[in-house]
């Protein structure tokens, strides 16, 4: 497991930085709602009224007034957006980085498959992702609790779930990917997560873009339908497994084939 540790090492900074950031943006959100509580019910009807907006971000189906409601978008969006990039962002340097950093040959003269490079490389950043989701969901508890608020736990936990399977999807695809980038590209990661966060606004407004739901992970991540329905979408939380999959073998098999630079 020394690969393993290296890469936990090596990403240590980075994974504290966005921890620490989504944390505190997360915390600032939910103690202010104490503050604008009051406020919430005449912003939720104005927001209930605005078309494809309010449908956009599922803000038809919560109500500001309620801590779930409010931690759904506000906090949800927060967590969705920089959970997601961060997951991103893991994936599409770690296999393209020893390559970028000049330190392949070394590493892969050392008594160690190439196999097992790649499987503890991979394990390091589901690892990372996991790590931020339990300090955030600790954050959140916490932070709740400071403010005397409960969250109703049946939604919290199937919501966080749902973004922690988002943001392992997300990150196996950019696995995948790193397989065939020999310098590393952020703005690869980047930019596939932002795509994929503007699917599911396009497939909640349109009905015409309904089968994007099956293309976008925020898809069954969409915290307006999670606490209203209080169930997750296990149909396209399937098919977003499958893709998981999928990116994690095609990473294993290219870098298996692949003719690495020093």
């Amino acid at each position: 497991m020394t690969i393993y540790i290296k890469e936990l090492k090596q990403s240590c900074r980075s994974l504290c930085i966005w921890t620490a950031s989504i944390a505190f943006m997360m915390l600032v959100c939910i103690l202010l709602f104490p503050e604008m509580k009051s406020e919430m019910d005449s912003v939720s009807d104005l927001f209930a009224n605005m078309g494809g907006f309010t449908a956009a971000f599922g803000m038809d189906k919560l109500s500001f007034g309620e801590i779930m409601g409010f931690y759904g978008i506000e906090c949800g969006n927060v967590l969705g957006i920089g959970g997601g990039f961060f997951a991103a962002l893991a994936g599409i340097s770690v296999l393209a980085n020893e390559e970028k950093e000049r330190t392949a040959e070394f590493l892969l003269t050392h008594p160690v498959s190439r196999f097992s490079v790649v499987s503890q490389k991979l394990l390091s950043v589901l690892t990372q992702v996991v790590v931020l989701n339990v300090v955030v969901v600790g954050v959140s508890l916490i932070s709740a609790a400071a403010i005397g608020e409960e969250f109703e736990m049946k939604e919290f936990i199937l919501l966080h779930i749902a973004y922690l399977i988002m943001q392992l999807e997300i990150s196996c695809i950019c696995f995948g990917i790193s397989a065939f980038i020999r310098r590393g590209s952020i703005g690869i990661g980047l930019g596939l997560a932002l795509a994929l966060y503007f699917l599911n606004i396009v497939c909640n407004i349109s009905e015409q873009a309904e089968f994007l739901r099956y293309i976008t992970p925020y898809a069954y991540a969409d915290a307006s339908s999670i606490i209203s329905e209080s169930k997750l979408d296990f149909g396209l939380i399937a098919v977003g497994a499958a893709v998981a999959v999928i990116g994690a073998a095609v990473g294993f098999f290219r870098y298996l084939k692949k003719d690495i630079s020093a």
